[in-house]
């Protein structure tokens, strides 16, 4: 009967259902997500206790060794994003999360208690695996979970548990620095308030593990490894009942094509040796860390200090840095609301002009700098305009690039390459931000007009690369990923936008 809404056997409105699917979706997605919060919780953490590690371990006169304190973690992420994908196709992607939430207690905990700076290194290489690992897998399970037509904003999630993670590092950094008196000062038992400060990483740890644990497997991965009806199961928990059938026979047909094709899963290709679509993934990666953005996160306590910012409260500084990241948290939301409607391309080729001024600007308010006491100071009103540039880029940052590609890594591969492509991918984003933050100390002690310019640079060559290069993925499922062509000009949106018109309702 017309405008009466059709219901199921059970009685439940097809809306109410599919609303029920959307929220159980979203919660999973989330839980998954929490990965993200990890990495940007223990990425930041350091912030608030690096100038306290320079002064009980004596690297103030050895820049690049500080550096490597702080960068140390992101060698361990760069080799467990690598093998993360093997394990997850070998083990299932639940279990290799709990192994990353396992890795990063442990970390934690011998972080707190590090005696050296080797000890301090080590641990932090050994909390690295652990978040290596679940920045793949959450981006690569969220895409197997989620419905084609909101992947992306439920794959903006991994980003989204990012910026949380960082507000909650440098929210807890602050209030613990401020209730001890500085980062350096005994807090309780006796112990420095900054390795309190790395004790605060176990819950988080924790409670990613718990819940973990209690997510379902990948539909994809169970039906790889012969349990149809178990990946049935999953896949109607997630969707209505009449699409479950469709769904599993196309997770089949790609799973016996990719099996035929094993021969053809390489990442080898006659690009420099590797396929374009893997350098495409790799260039993504590279470019999202060579604007610097992690430096104003690691470095950003020091970095306010030294330009002449009132730093005699110890909190001044962090509370500065916590302002940034809750203007980082606050813009993420553009990209999860957005992303599945204006597309990849256009978010990030916007991200990369707002990015390249906002850059510049920051340049041009370092080159202003001058020496007080031996260190730099912003005369005038450039002290201001370079902390209202670095949240513009921070806003530039978080509303395109941050999120934007954790959902194309999860999305750009075809299935018969997508483990091994995105852990590669992944791999490279943590080097090239081990690079960034290890050279910062010393690139900022030469010219922070130079090291700024530098980061301006790459992201007007992330805008060119974006144009020339990345595909745009919006409302393609998974297993049609193989065909991808950039479109420079919109015909692809507007053929697809044909087609849907032309389509029987």
């Amino acid at each position: 009967m017309s405008g009466t809404a059709s219901t199921t056997g059970s009685g439940v409105s097809e809306k109410d259902l599919q609303k029920k699917l959307n929220r159980k979706v979203i919660g999973l997605s989330v839980a998954a997500a929490l990965g993200g919060f990890l990495f940007g919780f223990d990425s930041s953490v350091i912030n608030g206790a690096v100038d306290a590690i320079k002064s009980d371990f004596d690297l103030g006169g050895v820049p690049l060794l500080s550096g490597f304190v702080v960068a140390s973690a992101l060698l361990g992420c760069a080799i467990g994003a690598y093998f993360a994908g093997r394990l997850a196709d070998r083990m299932g992607r639940i279990p290799v999360m709990l192994i990353g939430a396992a890795l990063f207690l442990v970390s934690s905990i011998g972080s707190a208690f590090a005696f050296a700076v080797w000890d301090l290194v080590l641990w932090r290489v050994l909390g690295g695996l652990g978040i290596g690992i679940a920045s793949v897998i959450a981006p690569a399970y969220i895409a197997e979970i989620a419905p084609k037509a909101v992947r992306g904003s439920l794959a903006s999630l991994q980003q989204l548990a990012i910026t949380l993670g960082i507000f909650a590092a440098l929210l807890s950094d602050a209030i613990l620095a401020n209730a001890a008196g500085d980062a350096n000062s005994p807090l309780w038992f006796g112990a420095d308030a900054w390795r309190w400060m790395f004790v605060m990483c176990a819950i988080p740890a924790i409670v990613y593990g718990l819940l973990a644990w209690r997510l379902p497997e990948s539909p994809r991965y169970l039906a790889g490894k012969g349990k149809q009806d178990d990946a049935r199961d999953v896949l109607a928990s997630v969707m209505p009942k009449s699409q479950v059938d469709d769904a599993l026979a196309e997770i089949e047909r790609t799973l016996k094509e990719d099996k035929e094709n094993a021969r053809t899963a390489s990442l080898r290709g006659k690009m420099f040796g590797l396929l374009p679509v893997v350098w495409v993934g790799i260039l993504l990666s590279m470019f999202q860390q060579l604007v610097g953005i992690n430096v104003i996160f690691y470095y950003s306590t020091s970095l306010w200090s030294s330009v002449g910012f009132d730093t005699s409260n110890p909190g001044t500084s962090l509370t500065i840095s916590v302002v940034t990241s809750v203007v980082n948290v606050a813009v993420t939301f553009v990209a999860i609301f957005t992303v599945d409607k204006a597309g990849r391309r256009p978010l990030l080729l916007s991200g990369s002009i707002g990015m390249f001024v906002s850059l510049g600007v920051m340049a041009l308010a370092f080159a202003q700098s001058v020496t007080v006491d031996g260190n730099p100071s912003l005369p005038g009103v450039w002290g201001p305009v370079a902390l209202v540039a670095a949240n513009v880029f921070v806003i530039c940052f978080g509303a395109t690039w941050g999120p934007l590609v954790w959902v194309l890594l999860g999305e750009i591969f075809p299935n018969r390459i997508r483990g091994k492509a995105l852990g590669i991918a992944a791999a490279a984003q943590w080097l090239t931000n081990f690079a960034i933050t290890e050279t910062f100390p010393a690139l900022s002690a030469f010219s922070l007009s130079f090291t700024y310019g530098m980061y301006a640079f790459f992201a007007l060559i992330s805008f060119v690369f974006v144009f020339f290069a990345v595909p745009e993925t919006k409302g393609r499922s998974l297993e049609s990923m193989d065909d991808l062509k950039v479109d420079r000009g919109g015909r692809a949106a507007k053929a697809a936008a044909a087609l849907k018109a032309d389509a029987p309702a």
